[in-house]
């Protein structure tokens, strides 16, 4: 897939799912956020970036770590995330958290900007991921840390059918990179070559739990990567991949709901010091 092209279905794709993200997916996520903060902890009086910050998880926890000395910004290539973080960060009532639409892979921020960055399950979805941690290197400031989360391996991920599925429907590759990224090794690989050093990676297993094959559904289809393919398809094209996914997630049914093997990598580097 052309990268331009594939930066154009992940901005309006991400759009469409904006409304029903947090409901579908952030407790499924919680603990590659958790982890990610754990691993490069922002303390008070830091400037934080966080890209593909979607609605803002990962930059309004940064902001409360920072404190009023700090500051942060979260940015994502889909405008009604940025909509979306915006408008929370407003709920919450925190003031030093900012958003702004922009590609990861071609930041519009002077160099050296940041002490920690993030990038929470946004790199499987851009052309080039490594352009983007050059982007992200080139915005630490020396001796700053990143913190980076990526889906694990396509056969510890249960909702995986989801892509195969949707691609026979669009003669298309949706995602090609996303479980790429998740085989040993290749964030760890990824920082290096980025220019980052004493890189740290780990994998997470989790749980992605559904209360009912709706949910089930809207979160693979409605609220995730796949939305804009899933916007075009009429009634009868909807209901056999619908079908087709209930059919390949059933082993993990429990009652009248699901409970989805998940698997995350996530890892820790720093710039080196001058």
């Amino acid at each position: 897939m052309q990268a331009k092209l594939q930066r154009r279905i992940q901005r309006y794709g991400w759009d469409l799912a904006a409304n029903r993200y947090d409901a579908l997916w952030e407790a499924s996520l919680s603990e590659a956020h958790r982890r990610l903060l754990a691993l490069a902890v922002p303390v008070r009086g830091e400037a934080v970036l966080d890209v593909a910050c979607g609605t803002g998880v990962i930059a309004l926890a940064a902001a409360r770590h920072v404190g009023p000395d700090g500051r942060v910004l979260g940015v994502d290539i889909a405008e009604r995330m940025v909509e979306q973080a915006v408008q929370r960060a407003r709920d919450l009532d925190v003031a030093n958290a900012t958003f702004a639409r922009m590609d990861g892979e071609q930041l519009d921020i002077p160099g050296e900007s940041f002490d920690v960055a993030y990038c929470a399950l946004g790199l499987m979805y851009m052309p080039d991921p490594e352009q983007a941690m050059r982007e992200i290197h080139r915005l630490l400031r020396p001796g700053g840390r990143v913190a980076i989360a990526v889906w694990g391996q396509r056969a510890r991920c249960g909702w995986s059918p989801i892509f195969p599925l949707v691609d026979e429907e669009v003669a298309s590759d949706v995602c090609p990179l996303f479980f790429q990224l998740g085989h040993a090794g290749m964030l760890d690989d990824l920082c290096t070559r980025s220019g980052f050093v004493d890189v740290q990676e780990q994998r997470v297993d989790a749980v992605l739990a559904y209360a009912s094959r709706e949910e089930a559904c809207d979160a693979a289809f409605v609220g995730g990567p796949v939305a804009m393919a899933w916007s075009r398809f009429d009634t009868a094209t909807r209901r056999r991949v619908q079908a087709r996914y209930l059919r390949a997630i059933a082993p993990w049914r429990v009652g009248q709901g699901y409970r989805m093997p998940g698997e995350f990598v996530v890892a820790v580097a720093r710039k080196p010091p001058r």
